[in-house]
């Protein structure tokens, strides 16, 4: 949407002539794209708008800060990594990190330090996601702000454990699988 940069597309051949709004929601907005390809040819796509994302791989000593929640959209409890939208305006990404981490889990760290970036699922969403680790974890008090955040219980698991739960898929969402290699990686030095 308006001046292309080299993200955008610039070089490639496609330029984006123009977008619909079909539907704002709380979180996300819905969109159809249309596009010119290199050889002048007309495409429209649905693009998801989604204003990105923060998690944090916390860890104690020899163990993982996990958090099991329930996720409406697969109607099952998952087993994650704290994390949330960036919902507050002008919020930078580790004052959001940091917020989430107390609000998920009941502590906080001294110092956050970024692990990755990644584009979640870039066939149709715009979404991004910023990874942190947090290290020497204190006491906070934690500060539930949506129903399924009220239901969730905070769950430690021994780092050694980790690419275990991943190859039997009991953890198998993107951004943890992401976060928990990136963080494993970091820590084995």
């Amino acid at each position: 949407m308006g001046d292309a940069s080299p993200a955008d597309g610039a070089g490639s051949g496609f330029i984006r002539t123009g977008e619909t709004v079909l539907h704002r929601g709380h979180v996300i907005t819905l969109a159809a794209a249309t596009f010119t390809g290199p050889a002048g040819e007309v495409m429209e796509r649905d693009v998801v708008h989604h204003p990105g994302a923060v998690a944090v791989v916390p860890v104690d000593g020899d163990e993982v800060v996990l958090v099991r929640q329930y996720r409406p959209v697969l109607e099952r409890e998952m087993l994650e990594i704290p994390a949330g939208k960036l919902d507050v305006p002008g919020e930078e990404l580790v004052a959001a990190a940091r917020r989430e981490l107390v609000e998920e889990t009941g502590y906080d760290a001294p110092e956050l330090v970024e692990l990755c970036r990644f584009h979640n699922s870039i066939g149709f969403c715009d979404e991004h996601t910023t990874v942190y680790l947090a290290t020497d974890l204190v006491p906070a008090e934690p500060k539930a702000v949506s129903v399924e955040e009220e239901y969730l219980t905070v769950e430690r698991v021994p780092l050694a454990e980790v690419e275990g739960l991943i190859d039997d898929g009991t953890i198998t969402d993107a951004k943890t699988v992401i976060g928990l290699l990136r963080a494993l990686a970091r820590l084995r030095g």
